[in-house]
């Protein structure tokens, strides 16, 4: 695929892709109001309007003009692969944006790839793991898996010819997939379950029960816990990994999920609070929330977000860490 650039820092967006079947939309709001070292690049391959980024058709020749020494060059470039949502993959680059340009340090340079064709692929796979809940089993939709990896793995390497120097996947059921996509990788690909292990490891927090490894719990949807993969990266670094019971799952977990679906969103986060005070009582000194949907459930100020940490975080403070050290 090949990627041309257009350059266009004086209205805060610095840069965007654009290739063939690929559609952008400049947005000039906080939330997109990039460094002049960032890159913009969404692709939307079923070529319909669908929420995302555009440009014009003036902007769209311009960019054929450009030289390709255009891409960032830059040693701490960071490579993004959207996830679920748009909205989702936003939060964490205004995260990324924002904790890297403290005290007067310039942003963290980035290319940003977001596809509405994956992203609905991911939201699938994720509601088919609840059949009962979002479909009957005869309007199911199904989900090729190897289809998500080459899609994960095209963007990856679509962020690579970017000038990425480092590959990050704000997204939770993405990571199913993490080793098939860092497979023949020219950088490294950060692991959200690395990520947060490292910084519990480094928290240095003592048991709750003496003589007993330090327990993690780990709230998530049930695509994501069937994975496993937090479990592992938990269990890897010598946490114990523990996670909601069958009941909890049939009773509290699910009936949140479904009551978000129907926008009772208060119904959700009592059902919610219920799932993780469950998980607290077992002597869990944290819960590590794996999903960004029972994560913006809960208020900032609500007493229960104190014991949970989110993977989302620690990735972006991960990535800023790595930049600072190029």
């Amino acid at each position: 695929m090949s990627l041309q650039i257009f350059t266009n820092p004086s209205h805060g967006l610095a840069q965007v892709c654009y290739s063939n079947r690929i559609s952008c939309k400049a947005r000039l709001s906080r939330v997109l109001a990039t460094p002049p070292s960032s890159i913009l690049l969404h692709m939307d391959e079923s070529n319909e309007s669908k929420k995302g980024f555009c440009l014009s058709e003036d902007s769209k020749k311009g960019l054929k003009s450009l030289p390709a020494d255009s891409l960032p060059r830059q040693g701490n470039t960071v490579g993004i692969i959207g996830g679920v949502s748009t909205d989702s993959t936003l939060n964490f680059v205004r995260k990324l944006d924002d904790w890297s340009s403290k005290d007067g340090k310039s942003s963290l340079p980035f290319v940003l790839c977001s596809d509405p064709a994956l992203n609905e692929e991911l939201l699938l796979y994720e509601e088919n793991s609840y059949p009962s809940l979002y479909h009957r089993a005869e309007s199911s939709t199904p989900v090729d898996p190897e289809q998500i990896v080459e899609n994960l793995r095209n963007k990856r390497r679509s962020l690579e010819r970017c000038g990425a120097k480092l590959i990050l996947m704000p997204c939770h059921i993405a990571h199913t997939w993490y080793e098939e996509v860092r497979e023949g990788s020219s950088v490294p690909l950060l692991h959200m379950g690395d990520c947060i292990a490292k910084e519990l490891e480094e928290a240095k927090m003592k048991p709750l029960e003496a003589g007993s490894p330090l327990r993690v719990g780990v709230m998530a949807t049930s695509a994501t816990l069937s994975a496993g993969f937090y479990q592992e990266r938990l269990q890897r670094n010598g946490f114990e990994a523990v996670l909601p019971d069958k009941a909890t799952m049939e009773h509290t977990v699910i009936p949140a999920v479904e009551a978000m679906k129907r926008n009772d969103m208060e119904g959700a986060r009592n059902l919610l609070r219920i799932a993780l005070q469950v998980l607290l009582v077992q002597a869990v000194n944290v819960v590590v929330l794996g999903s960004d949907e029972m994560r913006e459930l809960l208020p900032g100020d609500d007493p229960l977000l104190k014991k949970c940490v989110d993977p989302m975080d620690a990735l972006a403070r991960s990535a800023i860490k790595w930049a600072e050290s190029r």
